[in-house]
């Protein structure tokens, strides 16, 4: 362990960095805007004072709103997660109700006493100073506006709030099962998401999220025996070190006071942390300045926290990889903090438990920090499109741990193919247009998410080559971070580097449950014939196998497409979507034929895939 004050006056460089962040921040919100998209602006500075023994807090909060988009505001909405975890609520009712509940969750909200709830009480709101009309609906705060805010004007909202941090169920909470005293997400009244498409204010079901970008100015109040971590820089660390010995454990003589931890985090869309009594704080600087923190409890066994001293070197391999596969994380700080219960991506941070091997630690990790780049940078509407954020997260973290691990997977997302096939065959899917809080089944939703949205990029791996997915993803990131971006950009963005249309691939994955199934129908000499069995069309890879065991391989394009993707296979004559059979002719005799033998095309039955003479 490294002596927590030095940990601490670590970050002090870090808060020097924090201007230059601001700087850079600042010039992509602006490149965002002349690109001609808008997006909503919420500065938040938020004052709040912790009592650890009652699990409660009170808080003060303002917030300088200002109205980026053309229309004229007669509302505003928050957000008041933690309103969530009370019996009764809707969160507790679906999970009581769905045929296979989240285990973590089942009914043990209904189960909560007063004293283990969580709630944010709104004592007072003012807009620029006058009192303001607002009534709380479950997870939601509507304010009725004294004065409509103008497109590109600015209000302020002050705020006196009390909560209570409920008992640890999902994500947020008190009292982990690994004894993580807080973890503390989604705690503060969170504006609401405004953009071309309206308010974006669903009740909070213990699914996805979404949010305004702004610049957070955060001050925590907390018994001097709690470390802190979590999102944006620490700007006073002289004086939270000061509180401790030069081994890192607190001072006697301050026992019964409270340390001032303040944080500042320029341009994120939520402000999230952590914090317990037993945790060690450890840094790792990168070769390229970023700092790496690592919060996790000193309790745990032997074997943990040698898992956790590993898992820093390799988080920084994995920072690196999504950096160059991606594009460059633009903060100078990462914080993987235990907490929660499983893994949830944050601004700047993830909450993960840590009482894990180092295979399950390091995959979670990865899978987490990925989100960096398709939760907190390009931050799609995960609400409405889960898959995007997922899934490529999914695709992508797979691939690193892949590489990093040199664990040589030829499809480092094969399982996805089989988690997707097996809901495919219980006939439970449902598309990918479905809200997150309204899946039939978690099963559905899972696999949809995860499986299907990792999939879109492995399969259009398939369907315009490889090299052209990796500069898609980097296109895709240089042009949307900072946007919201839709699923229609993700798409454009394929279509101007391929060359290829793919509005059908994204109408046919993505908004039905159109399956694909294409098989060998006959061999007659030197005469092949394919068939589409399933609804879903798809270009199709050939690999013919001569009777003089000779091999070729032949790419029938989709006629839909208007081109082929880059490949060393003949192509062949496009086939289009309505013929439902395919005949074309080899130079030699033919022995087999197998369709795709990359087997990234998600075809649900394998077994008329292939065909031998015998």
């Amino acid at each position: 362990m490294k002596k927590l004050i030095l940990a601490v006056l670590s970050i002090s460089v870090l808060s020097c960095a924090s201007a230059q962040d601001q700087h850079t921040a600042d010039k992509i919100q602006q490149k965002t805007n002349k690109s001609g998209y808008w997006q909503q602006h919420a500065d938040y500075t938020m004052d709040i004072d912790v009592d650890v023994k009652k699990f409660q807090y009170k808080g003060k909060q303002s917030i300088t709103y200002t109205n980026n988009s053309p229309d004229v505001l007669n509302k505003v909405f928050y957000h008041l997660y933690f309103n969530a975890f009370q019996p009764n609520s809707q969160m507790d009712v679906r999970s009581r109700n769905i045929q296979d509940p989240d285990r973590r969750v089942g009914d043990r909200i209904s189960k909560l006493s007063p004293s283990e709830i969580g709630y944010i009480k709104v004592k007072s709101l003012k807009q620029n100073g006058i009192d303001v009309k607002h009534e709380t609906v479950g997870t939601i705060l509507e304010v009725t506006l004294n004065q409509p805010i103008q497109p590109g004007e600015s209000a302020t909202f002050d705020m006196d709030f009390d909560a209570q941090v409920p008992k640890q169920i999902r994500r947020s909470g008190r009292n982990s099962k690994e004894g993580v005293a807080l973890s503390m997400t989604q705690w503060y009244p969170k504006m609401a998401e405004y953009d071309f498409e309206g308010w974006h204010t669903p009740p909070y079901l213990g699914r996805e999220f979404h949010g305004v970008w702004g610049n957070f100015d955060v001050t925590i109040h907390i018994d001097k025996n709690y470390t802190v971590g979590g999102t944006g820089y620490l700007q006073n660390p002289q004086e939270i070190g000061h509180g401790y010995d030069t081994n890192g454990l607190p001072v006697e003589s301050a026992k019964g006071k409270k340390l001032t931890w303040h944080f500042k985090a320029p341009n994120v869309h939520d402000f999230t942390w952590g914090a317990d009594p037993e945790f060690i704080h450890d840094t790792y600087t990168m070769k390229n300045g970023i700092v790496l923190h690592f919060f996790y409890k000193k309790d745990m066994d032997k074997t943990y926290i040698e898992n956790w001293k590993k898992l820093q070197s390799k988080t920084a391999d994995l920072m690196n990889y999504f950096s160059e596969n991606i594009g460059q994380y633009p903060y100078k700080q990462y914080s993987v903090i235990q907490g929660g219960d499983g893994g949830m991506e944050y601004a700047m941070c993830t909450l993960i438990t840590g009482q894990r091997k180092f295979g399950s630690l390091f995959g979670v990790t990865a899978h987490e920090l990925a989100h960096t780049w398709f939760q907190f940078l390009l931050a799609t509407n995960e609400a409405k499109h889960p898959w995007m954020d997922e899934g490529f997260t999914t695709y992508i973290s797979n691939k690193a741990v892949n590489d990093i691990m040199k664990q040589g997977k030829k499809n480092p997302n094969s399982g996805s193919y089989g988690h997707y096939n097996y809901i495919v065959n219980k006939n439970a899917e449902e598309p990918l247009t479905t809200h997150a809080d309204r899946y039939h089944t978690n099963g559905a939703y899972s696999m949809g998410s995860y499986s299907k949205g990792s999939i879109f990029l492995c399969q259009l791996e398939y369907i315009i080559g490889s090299e052209n997915v990796k500069k898609t993803l980097k296109k895709y990131f240089d042009d949307f971070s900072f946007k919201h971006p839709t699923p229609n950009d993700i798409k454009r963005v394929a279509e101007k580097v391929s060359g290829i249309h793919l509005d059908w691939y994204l109408n046919e994955w993505t908004q039905t449950t159109h399956t694909i199934d294409y098989g060998v129908k006959g061999i007659d000499g030197k005469n092949v014939t394919l068939e589409r069995v399933g609804q879903m069309p798809m270009p199709i890879d050939v690999e013919i196998t001569y009777t003089d065991g000779s091999k070729e391989m032949f790419n029938i394009p989709l006629r839909m497409m208007r081109g082929n993707k880059p490949t060393k296979a003949k192509v062949i004559e496009d086939w289009t979507f309505a013929h439902p059979t395919y005949t074309f002719s080899t130079s030699k005799n033919v022995k087999s034929v197998e369709i795709d033998p990359s087997q990234l095309m998600a075809d649900k039955n394998l077994s008329n895939n292939t065909f031998t003479i015998q």
